[in-house]
Order: C-alpha cells, then sequence, then structure tokens
C-alpha cells in the first residue's frame, strides 16, 4: 500500500507533501513531509489554537462579543461577509465560521483580536519551525510582495496527533478542537468517498484552496484512527483533489479493523 501511495503522489504535478500516521499502531507513511508549503487556510488551525488558548487563561471568553464591521470583511469563503452590518457574533462563533466554513473574514477578525505575534508566539511554544503566519487573508498587497503563511505536513500531523490525545493545552482544549473541526461543511476531499460508507466513523479536518492550492488535514477515525495530511501547492487541483480521496478510502478500508495485539 505504501508503495502504491507515493506512486500516485510522484506523478501528480507541482509541489505535493503528504503525512500519515497510523495512530495505533504508529505505522508512518510520509512524501516530502519536512518542506514548506504555502498554507492557504490550514493556517487557520492555529489561529483556533491560539483563541482557545486566550480563552483557556482568561485573556478572552469564549462568549465575548464582537460587532461585525461589513468595512473590513472580506470575500469568501464564509458567511459573515453576507451578514448585516454591525452584526454581534462570539469569539466561539468567530473560529467556529473559521473552520467549518473557512471565514476568511472571521480569520481577519480573530487575527485583529489574538494578535499576530501571539498567534506566532503560539505555533513555536507547539514546537513547529516551519509554520508561519506573515498576513491577513485576502491581503492582496503583502500577498504580491511574496509575504505568505506557510505550513508543513509533519508539523501539521504533530498538531493533530497532539490533539488526539489530548495534548493541546489540556484534554478538554483539545476535545474542544476536535468537535469543532469533527463540523466540517466542506467535505470534497478526504471525506469524499467515506462519507459515502454504511457506518463510517467521523472525520475532524481542515481544507485549504487557492489557486493551484489544495490541502486536507485531519483525523480520519476508522476503528484505528489515523492522521493525514495532503499538501498541494502549483499543482492540478481537480486531479490531487480526486487523488485524496481515493487514497483517504483506501487508508480507511485498511484500518477500520478491530486492532489484535
Amino acid at each position: 500500500m505504501e508503495q502504491d501511495i507515493l506512486g500516485r503522489l510522484e506523478k501528480l504535478p507541482g509541489r505535493i507533501g503528504f503525512y500519515y500516521k497510523n495512530l495505533v499502531t504508529g505505522e508512518v507513511i510520509t512524501y516530502k513531509e519536512d518542506e514548506s508549503f504555502l498554507a492557504a487556510s490550514v493556517i487557520k488551525l492555529y489561529i483556533m489554537a491560539e483563541a482557545v488558548r486566550q480563552c483557556k487563561e482568561g485573556i478572552l471568553t469564549k462568549d465575548d462579543l464582537v460587532v461585525i464591521d461589513k468595512a473590513k470583511c472580506v470575500p469568501s469563503c464564509g458567511a459573515l461577509t453576507y451578514m448585516h452590518d454591525g452584526l454581534e457574533v462570539t469569539i466561539q462563533d468567530l473560529y467556529t465560521l473559521m473552520i467549518i466554513l473557512s471565514d476568511n473574514s472571521a480569520t481577519n477578525f480573530l487575527i485583529d483580536i489574538l494578535g499576530e505575534e501571539a498567534i506566532n508566539d503560539g505555533i513555536r511554544a507547539l514546537g513547529h519551525e516551519k509554520t508561519q503566519l506573515n498576513r491577513k487573508m485576502y491581503d492582496t498587497e503583502k500577498s504580491a510582495r511574496g509575504i505568505q503563511n506557510y505550513v508543513c505536513p509533519i508539523e501539521l500531523g504533530e498538531f493533530l496527533e497532539h490533539l488526539y490525545h489530548g495534548e493541546v493545552f489540556d484534554a478538554d482544549s483539545s476535545e474542544h478542537m476536535l468537535s469543532v473541526m469533527k463540523d466540517q461543511r466542506l467535505n470534497g476531499k478526504i471525506p469524499f468517498h467515506i462519507h459515502t460508507l454504511p457506518e463510517h466513523g467521523r472525520i475532524a479536518h481542515k481544507t485549504g484552496e487557492d489557486t493551484g492550492i489544495t490541502h486536507d488535514v485531519g483525523i480520519v477515525y476508522a476503528k484505528q484512527p489515523f492522521v493525514l495530511v495532503f499538501l498541494g501547492n502549483e499543482t492540478d487541483v481537480a486531479r490531487y483533489e480526486r487523488e485524496m480521496a481515493d487514497i483517504s478510502l483506501m487508508l480507511y478500508e485498511a484500518n477500520d479493523i478491530d486492532f489484535m495485539s
């Protein structure tokens, strides 16, 4: 199976990153796992983590209200751009929209509230050296100057594994973030085939998209749960997404068996 997966990935155009880990057996399959990739919306996982940390430490509360100024909204993904000016939402509403609908406006409001430096300090505290938030969503001026956000397959894999084991801040914080990720509405990649199966396991994940960019990263709750990270830059998006769906199903079927010690 490993050679089949790696063979599929090697045939894809552009820059491809992949990380798989069975959370029961520890089996790992990787491809360019330690390289940096343009993040697209996958960086939003780390913004959620910083929001949860600040709420846990009493800097904010999940119920703090934020008034939406439509002049600060940016094009979708998301919902806030289409809501009325002056809408009041909570901090938890913002990071929920940011994850399950990939709401760009919610993301930018959170970056202003949390602080870019604090978010990056939180990333460093997780032990990640290649992951970096350098600009807001839809900041076309900075993007044109080559200022981008970055993620790394193995760092994302480690973050997801720590979430699974309840080790990001504490068990309650980790489980809360996973519960948000399990409500993901953008399900055309990792879950595409899996969601058609009877009694399929849930999937906690986050996608990312931009021109020539497609990602999906998460935890698949088969009988043997596993971490799965797909990153793609400068690639054939439609072709890679078909491979994501097919490889995810292959791994799900291989792991949806009871573990015998």
